[in-house]
């Protein structure tokens, strides 16, 4: 399961470990961060591939660790972009650097990067109904918390992204 010491966890069975832990309340920011990338990296594609990438970004990112992340630069990136078994989509590369950066200022600001995400629900997790056909993709919440992220800094991050994040950290919860 994603956990907060998963950082050499390079043989992890990063889908398995994602659909374990989604949905379930977390206040780690290495935790939030690692679901955060699943959701950047499922746009346009599905969440198991995305989460499947988490082993090979951990081995090739300093174990996901935020502050690491957030001080890889541009040789970094173009290494990551030749790195075989990487997804070679610049953009998404990118932005889990900046957002590791947006994160580290958080943390400065509120002191963790799961004070701020939890502040926008008063530390309870939010319940909506439960659709008997699909999950929803957005939400009020999502789309607030999305704005809020990007004038933090954030990209990658628009109102779905930001809605199935906050799902899978448990801070919306379906019931």
């Amino acid at each position: 399961m994603i956990a907060a010491d998963d950082f050499n966890a390079f043989t992890a069975d990063g889908v398995k470990d994602y659909d374990a832990y989604f949905g379930t309340p977390t206040h780690d920011d290495h935790i939030l961060f690692e679901l955060l990338i699943v959701g950047i990296l499922q746009t346009g594609l599905g969440w198991r591939v995305a989460a499947s990438e988490l082993p090979v970004l951990r081995r090739e990112m300093a174990g996901l660790r935020i502050e690491q992340v957030a001080g890889l630069d541009e040789p970094d990136w173009e290494r990551l972009m030749q790195t075989p078994g990487v997804m070679h989509n610049g953009r998404k590369l990118h932005a889990i650097i900046q957002d590791a950066q947006a994160i580290v200022h958080l943390q400065a600001e509120y002191g963790s990067f799961s004070a701020y995400l939890w502040q926008f629900v008063d530390a309870t997790p939010l319940m909506m109904p439960a659709p008997d056909d699909e999950l929803p993709t957005q939400s009020p919440l999502g789309t607030r918390v999305a704005k809020d992220l990007h004038r933090h800094g954030f990209t990658f991050v628009g109102p779905v992204v930001t809605h199935m994040f906050l799902l899978a950290a448990g801070i919306i919860k379906l019931n």
